[in-house]
């Protein structure tokens, strides 16, 4: 065949192709979640495999060896006992609770790691939403916020870096960043949750920290997050939620769930120049591990394909489970 252009001259070798790919991974790109609870030793959890709720001294030793690993960002999720969760999640500002304690202990030992924090009122609400809900079951925008600028002061104070509003109520964003500033956090930066959609990929998240809606007497509970989680069937209402954190002072913007939203962080990538991050979530982990123990795809060649379809949309941080696995096959070539 008489061709003037062949691309597979660029594919023919290793050499070649390294020497013309676009996208690439580090472990830089990644922030790697982690859950925390109360007791002394680390509890795996079922829905996945390989991940803990740690303990303290637990976390302490695997915030280590990511860091030894080359990942330079970690989030705190906490699993709270019954005991503490009440109607207005007032648990989620004390200032010797749970993830500030977590935080001024890795701050202590690993005093190089970013520490993001999640700001929602889900892991300390009785009623397992991520704001308050009212006697007639409606989630409180106004009312929420006000208790999640306590919250993000609070992380603030014990040594965040990055506060993770994950709750979308309208208006946080903005609100947090007001709060912080006028308690001399200004350098404090806000990873907006901003485009995160009422998904079914949540369902091992929420059994990590017993997080999701429940019934509760003399109330009715919204059975879903649905009024204030974004539509799956959405597109552009995301430039909106883009846009409206960007002027609120956002300083990263989230896509969540990654995989089944690479369009989202796409439309983002494009409207924006914040720096994007994608949510690689409980879900799409989950499945890909039990595919790997039947031994029906290749775990390895699966999780970095899929981490580098986050970069080849857009993103350039990406939150994700594997970050240690992940790290250490690209250490290995």
């Amino acid at each position: 065949m008489e061709l003037t252009y062949r691309p597979r001259r660029l594919r023919r070798t290793p050499a070649l192709r390294a020497l013309v790919r676009e996208h690439h991974l580090a472990p830089t790109d990644f922030i790697y979640p982690l859950f925390v609870h109360e007791g002394a030793t680390n509890e795996p959890i079922g829905a996945m495999p390989g991940a803990s709720r740690w303990s303290l001294e637990g976390l302490v030793d695997e915030v280590g060896r990511a860091w030894d690993l080359g990942i330079r960002c970690v989030v705190l999720f906490p699993k709270v006992a019954d005991g503490l969760k009440s109607e207005d999640g007032a648990e989620c500002f004390n200032e010797h609770g749970l993830i500030p304690r977590a935080i001024r202990r890795l701050k202590e030992v690993h005093p190089g790691m970013a520490i993001m924090t999640d700001v929602a009122l889900d892991p300390y609400s009785c009623d397992g939403h991520d704001g308050i809900v009212s006697a007639e079951g409606v989630v409180l925008n106004d009312e929420t916020v006000e208790i999640l600028c306590r919250q993000a002061v609070a992380q603030a104070r014990a040594g965040a870096d990055l506060i993770g509003p994950s709750d979308m109520m309208d208006g946080r964003v903005g609100a947090i960043r007001e709060a912080l500033d006028d308690e001399g956090f200004e350098h404090v930066g806000i990873i907006s949750y901003t485009a995160k959609y009422a998904s079914a990929y949540y369902g091992p998240f929420r059994e990590a920290l017993d997080s999701a809606p429940r019934a509760a007497a003399g109330k009715p509970i919204p059975k879903d997050k649905s009024t204030y989680q974004m539509d799956p069937a959405n597109g552009r209402e995301a430039i909106l939620e883009c846009q409206l954190d960007e002027s609120e002072g956002a300083d990263i913007l989230m896509v969540k769930p990654g995989l089944a939203y690479l369009d989202i962080i796409h439309r983002l990538r494009q409207a924006s120049e914040q720096p994007i991050a994608a949510y690689n979530v409980s879900g799409e982990y989950a499945m890909v591990k039990a595919a790997a123990e039947r031994g029906w795809i290749d775990e390895r060649a699966v999780v970095l394909e899929t981490l580098l379809s986050f970069r080849r949309a857009g993103a350039d941080l990406i939150l994700t489970y594997h970050a240690c696995d992940a790290a250490a096959w690209l250490r290995q070539g």
